[in-house]
């Protein structure tokens, strides 16, 4: 019958639908109608896909040019045979019959009328998704450097391939990309693994923007605080120099930087950190304290170098001549450093530079100068050793000096240059002269440096000293 008859309409997603024309006026409105039934079935039409949409499925069938994929709609979904041959081969050994698996909508009907579906492509899209939930979480994602190009980093996020640009690496990272081209700077950190944030997702541009720097400091400050609450004085840690300043380095030590000041670089005068270190070095340090409220960490490389004081301590005394250089003038006086130590400075006073008054050190010496110098005074609490260029000659040494002189002839090899020894003779004989006591203040024959002296070489032409005095 005409007015019982159902009319069928595809909609516009390809499913089929039910209508039926007008009552006729008069007609039982109680009437069911054959086809109520399936008008009133709740899931009718409402489990067909969508396109783009990713749907959960099992593998149905699998043959050399297809797999059926069943996700619930009226017909099973078909992977085609072109991107089973783009997938590699673990992928395709996963894809066996009842497998569980993600598939993305290409299309709900083909002109066939078949749902298309995609493996790659459900992959892909979750990978966006996980990327977009780790921009939205800020979360810090680990990862491994898939490639480069010249302007960075190339960092894969599953399937989807992010760009980390040179602005966004990580300190460390940035000092150790070095070189004239993009295969020196970035080539050797293909393959390591890289902890960064998704700081930019644009899906329709295909963008996908990723930060070391910013992950870096979330990082680090979790490895600071366990780092600080393990870290006691005293404790000797392996580190790498990662900045220099005017007033100290900086040192990775592995999670938290530390200080070293620069008084706490050397024993011997730095002006500069660069002086002695260099970024990138690896030292070790000892820790000289740890403040966890404020979170900082003081370190000392020179606490693990012998002191120089004890073997000060031992080589020189008061009144012994010395060797020195000008390192430093200053309008109280001028530092030199001793020949032998590289590490100890000493101060000439500006009275101790000469006999005559002077307004500045310059009229005397000069930076650079190799001079000869007097020690009078070492203060090895203080770490001070005073020095004196004025002493250098005074006849209240003499007796000294002439011992030292003894010594510097004994040290002399078997066989000498007569030269070399005549000069140091007469050096001794000089300053000795130079002092307005009479011989017998000296008694030169009990002396058994100078007793050995004449035996050695029997030069009584050259050196007799009960004539000299």
């Amino acid at each position: 019958m005409e007015q019982d008859s159902v009319l069928l309409e595809r909609d516009i997603q390809g499913s089929l639908v039910a209508t039926l024309p007008p009552a006729e006026v008069g007609g039982e409105a109680d009437t069911a109608h054959p086809m109520q039934g399936l008008l009133d079935h709740a899931d009718f039409g409402m489990n067909q896909p969508n396109r783009g949409e990713i749907r959960q499925g099992t593998v149905v069938k699998v043959t050399a040019t297809e797999i059926l994929v069943d996700i619930g709609a009226k017909s099973e979904g078909v992977i085609s045979g072109r991107e089973l041959e783009r997938l590699d081969e673990a992928t395709r050994q996963r894809l066996q019959v009842g497998a569980e698996i993600l598939v993305f909508v290409v299309s709900p009907e083909d002109k066939n009328g078949n749902i298309v579906l995609s493996y790659s492509r459900a992959q892909e899209e979750q990978d966006w998704r996980d990327a977009e939930r780790l921009r939205d979480s800020q979360e810090v994602y680990t990862g491994t450097v898939a490639g480069f190009n010249k302007g960075g980093l190339l960092v894969k996020i599953g399937k989807v391939r992010g760009f980390m640009p040179a602005s966004q690496l990580s300190m460390s990272r940035r000092k150790g990309s070095q070189g004239e081209t993009p295969e020196e700077r970035w080539a050797r950190m293909v393959g390591q693994p890289i902890q960064v944030k998704v700081i930019e997702v644009d899906r329709a541009r295909n963008r996908l923007i990723l930060s070391e720097r910013a992950a870096s400091r979330e990082t680090r400050e979790k490895q600071k605080e366990q780092l600080i609450a393990s870290v006691h004085e005293g404790d000797i840690r392996t580190g790498r120099v990662i900045s220099l300043a005017d007033f100290g380095a900086f040192i990775d030590l592995g999670g938290a930087d530390g200080l070293v000041h620069l008084s706490e670089i050397s024993h011997r005068r730095v002006n500069h950190p660069k002086e002695v270190l260099k970024v990138g070095q690896e030292v070790q340090v000892q820790v000289l304290h740890v403040d966890r409220e404020r979170k900082r960490i003081g370190l000392s490389l020179k606490r693990l170098e012998e002191d120089p004081w004890t073997r000060i301590q031992r080589r020189y005394k008061q009144g012994q001549l010395v060797e020195a250089t000008i390192t430093k003038l200053t309008k109280f006086g001028a530092f030199a450093r001793i020949a032998s130590e590289d590490t100890i400075e000493g101060l000439i006073h500006i009275s101790e530079l000469s006999d005559n008054r002077i307004a500045h050190p310059k009229e005397v010496v000069k930076e650079g100068q190799a001079v000869t110098l007097r020690v009078i005074r070492i203060d090895p609490e203080r770490r001070r050793i005073g020095l004196s260029l004025k002493k250098v000659d005074s006849p209240a040494y003499a007796d000294m000096d002439w011992r030292q002189a003894m010594r510097e002839i004994e040290e002399v090899p078997p066989t000498p240059d007569r030269a070399e020894v005549r000069a140091a003779q007469r050096r001794a004989k000089s300053r000795a002269s130079g002092g307005k006591r009479n011989s017998s203040e000296y008694d030169f024959e009990e002396d058994d440096e100078i007793e050995d002296f004449e035996a050695d070489y029997e030069e009584e032409d050259e050196v007799d000293f009960e004539d000299e005095h």
